[in-house]
């Protein structure tokens, strides 16, 4: 009789808790970043570039990412990625100036993409396809710990202790994904030899999903990046430092209970559950007075962003040949990157247009645009999950 799978396998437990830690060391930085490089005279406007310019480096990097995850082995790849990371962190400390802390922004981008290919690929291999989906529920519930630990944390401690403790405990973060990557023994060794395989910018069949996803993550980073101003401009009695907080516990909750789902249940199904609490989310922020209708917003944002995040990146892999995996990972990154880069500008820009009543209909438009994205590659989606 042939042996159970088990999510409980060294090589499985090690790669999450390397995916945690090295979360840890990129979330605990970045909500810190504009006040640390203004902290070191910085102006404004720099610091917002400082901030910016490793999504950037990110976005730009994903297609060698993806096609390096492909050619070589994980073992070898992930740990140059933590200690990218652990690089830059060490950096900001002894950062002196404005380019200084400009170029560690880019090696911990260059790290950072690295680390979330190579782990998600290095995950997905280590589980039967039939498991892929659970897989990445579990993947994505460390990365939800992490977001929601490792902010809430580093905003609390850094004012008692101040910048560079936080930023040294990223540091000992990412060195900490390194050590546990050591205890893997499968070092997932590419499927097909380098000199096999051409450089890709995409996997054309993770695109749909990318396409979808992006969208979708628009009014999530907007929110993201704006709740605090829309709530003042509105002049809401609301404890809007509650909402990432509810948004994070209600994801975690529904990663632990829907887990087993992702892989029995087809892409349109968890399409519509997410469209429609899209649609929810955005009209309760929209008339929201009170933090009840404020804490229903963060919890059917975490359906309707939650969710997707998990479905689209195991459909993703399912479509795409073994040999290509770590591309359609990259692939599906980019789709994230873009909605990281776009939400934010379009958050600064709609209100300079429309009045501040229209912030959140106006993103309903990404409504019809995901549908008919769905409804051209249904067949192919829904096929994913046999």
């Amino acid at each position: 009789m042939a042996k159970k799978f088990s999510f409980f396998s060294k090589d499985i437990i090690c790669v999450m808790l390397a995916t945690f830690f090295y979360q840890f060391s990129i979330q605990a930085v970045n909500p810190l970043m504009n006040g640390y490089a203004r902290n070191l005279g910085v102006n404004s406007t720099f610091a917002g570039i400082i901030v910016g310019v490793m999504s950037i480096t990110s976005m730009l990097l994903r297609p060698f990412a993806g096609n390096l995850t492909d050619r070589i082995s994980k073992y070898r790849l992930a740990p140059i990625g933590g200690s990218l990371c652990a690089i830059s962190d060490s950096g900001y400390l002894f950062a002196f100036n404005t380019t200084w802390l400009l170029f560690f922004r880019i090696i911990n981008g260059a790290g950072f993409v690295l680390c979330t290919v190579c782990l998600a690929t290095w995950m997905a291999y280590l589980v039967p396809r039939q498991h892929l989906g659970a897989a990445m529920g579990y993947y994505g519930l460390l990365n939800a710990l992490a977001m929601a630990i490792a902010p809430a944390l580093a905003i609390s401690i850094y004012q008692l202790l101040g910048y560079k403790f936080i930023i040294a405990l990223a540091a000992l973060g990412a060195v900490a994904m390194v050590v546990v990557i050591q205890l893997i023994n499968d070092h997932a060794k590419p499927a097909v030899k380098s000199k096999d395989q051409h450089f890709k910018i995409i996997q054309r069949d993770a695109l749909p999903v990318a396409i979808i996803f992006s969208l979708l993550s628009i009014p999530y980073f907007v929110t993201q990046a704006d709740i605090v101003m829309y709530v003042q401009e509105r002049h809401l009695n609301i404890t809007v430092s509650l909402f990432s907080l509810c948004y994070s516990l209600v994801l975690i909750v529904i990663r632990i209970l829907l887990k087993n789902y992702f892989d029995t249940i087809s892409f349109g199904i968890w399409f519509s559950i997410c469209i429609i609490a899209t649609i929810g989310y955005i009209i309760l922020l929209t008339i929201m007075k009170n933090n009840f209708e404020m804490i229903l917003a963060a919890g059917l944002m975490a359906v309707g962003f939650g969710i997707m995040v998990s479905v689209s990146q195991s459909t993703s892999l399912l479509l795409a040949p073994l040999e290509e995996q770590g591309l359609a990972n990259a692939t599906y990154y980019l789709g994230s990157d873009v909605g990281m880069s776009v939400g934010p500008i379009i958050g600064g820009f709609l209100p300079t247009i429309f009045p501040l009543k229209f912030f959140y209909p106006v993103m309903l438009l990404i409504v019809p645009l995901t549908a008919i994205i769905y409804l051209l590659n249904r067949t192919k989606l829904n096929a994913a999950v046999q």
